[in-house]
């Protein structure tokens, strides 16, 4: 194997160990490592014409969603470099689910720092110098590849402008609409298009047909560009309600969030669809604060011949399953209830209910652990919090407008000066 490494890491004694081994593993493959602040300002213009593999030594945090993942966070901002060499992640705490996430956003492996060794390092190495190959060859083939397609054939009418974003199924652009003169999120299909089996941006086009409200995406358009699908919806540059949680919610904004969340998933029912993948993600912020439901892929129809799901078959956030999601059940509205009131808590404390060293271990939690509680300040809200969580769905809200008229209710109450001064959940 002939290849140039590059080590990144903080600890100079990890580095100085990392780069030994490397050298006795591949004596004929010059080693370079530094540390992450030298990194940063070499990083922009490192190709792969510098360096064939990086190693990047880094915390990776609790969960895909801790705002101190600094592994993540690296490769989020290392993704929209094309050029960049692939990077094999040395995690240094991290979990199953930030082993998945650093997998979606490009890393060709994830190795927990505490599990490594000579060898283990050796395999993963050249393993993920094959795959390396492997995805160039790939990339080099048009027919075949799953990279930035729309960059190099792009859809007409639409000017790409950069990737905001990207799932397992599809990449997302800020695009401009030359019809529209205006931006739009631009949504392409990283497969091609399967006649006989209806692609996930079809379901969703299909779902959001059915809607249309102020509090659900609005679709511009839909359509099929060499093979692949593509979707044109609203731009929301304000962001979302993940982003908005970071800089932590006061008790009335996240009641008055909650309550219009509610009533969009009221839209969505009464035209006979449900969401199935709730999540803060997937709620956007309009510039005068008000919610709008977006990433319909997996919403599936309340009524007709197709069942709802398929028993056995997982589809969503592990944190924000239902019970009966986390069980591979039939589901029906009230799993979007239930997702909500994960939201509800979060944004009350800051945190999840539930967590874990694995998705499987938040998934037992949310069919076995017990409700949680609020703290003692916000205990006024624990009868609403219970009744969009209760493991089962026949306990809970019977409907998102009874949810609304729950939540409503807690509002006017608040505003008549019977609930405590606001306070952020975090700070």
């Amino acid at each position: 194997m002939k290849a140039k490494f590059l080590i990144i890491d903080q600890d100079a004694r990890y580095r100085e160990w990392l780069r030994h081994h490397l050298g006795a593993l591949c004596p004929d493959c010059p080693v370079t490592a530094i540390d992450p602040e030298e990194f940063e300002s070499r990083s922009a213009t490192l190709t792969r014409a510098d360096f064939d593999l990086l190693l990047l030594a880094a915390h990776f945090g609790e969960g895909p969603e801790d705002p101190g993942s600094q592994g993540l966070e690296r490769l989020r901002q290392l993704r929209d470099r094309p050029a960049c060499p692939p990077v094999l992640v040395i995690a240094d705490d991290g979990n199953e689910l930030t082993a998945v996430r650093a997998l979606q956003l490009g890393a060709v492996d994830y190795l927990p720092k505490r599990l490594l060794t000579p060898e283990r390092l050796g395999t993963a190495v050249r393993l993920a110098v094959r795959r390396s190959e492997l995805r160039d060859a790939e990339a080099a083939a048009p027919e075949r590849s799953l990279s930035d397609r729309a960059l190099r054939d792009p859809i007409a009418g639409y000017t790409i402008r950069r990737r905001i974003g990207e799932s397992e199924k599809a990449i997302v652009y800020l695009a401009t609409s030359a019809a529209l003169g205006m931006d739009v999120a631009l949504k392409v299909s990283k497969t091609e298009r399967d006649e006989n089996d209806p692609q996930i941006l079809a379901r969703e086009h299909a779902a959001l047909s059915a809607v249309r409200h102020s509090a659900i995406v609005r679709i511009h358009d839909y359509g099929v560009h060499t093979g692949r699908e593509y979707l044109a919806m609203e731009y929301f540059p304000r962001g979302d309600l993940k982003a908005r949680l970071q800089r932590g919610i006061v008790e009335s904004d996240a009641l008055r969030y909650v309550e219009q969340i509610a009533r969009a998933l009221e839209v969505v029912h009464a035209a006979g669809v449900y969401h199935r993948d709730l999540k803060p993600p997937n709620v956007m912020l309009r510039d005068n604060d008000e919610v709008v439901l977006i990433d319909f892929g997996l919403a599936r129809t309340l009524h007709g011949s197709e069942q709802s799901t398929r028993k056995g078959v997982l589809r969503g956030s592990p944190y924000y399953m239902s019970p009966e999601q986390a069980l591979g059940e039939s589901l029906d509205a009230r799993t979007d209830l239930y997702s909500l009131g994960i939201i509800f808590y979060e944004m009350l404390t800051g945190r999840k209910p539930y967590t874990g060293t694995s998705a499987i271990e938040v998934l037992q939690q949310h069919v076995n652990a017990p409700l949680p509680r609020l703290p003692k300040a916000l205990e006024h809200l624990q009868a609403l919090l219970d009744g969009l969580l209760a493991k089962s769905p026949e306990d809970r809200f019977a409907s998102a407008a009874q949810a609304v008229e729950a939540v409503a209710g807690v509002r006017a109450l608040r505003e008549a000066g019977h609930g405590p001064p606001d306070s952020a959940a975090v700070a």
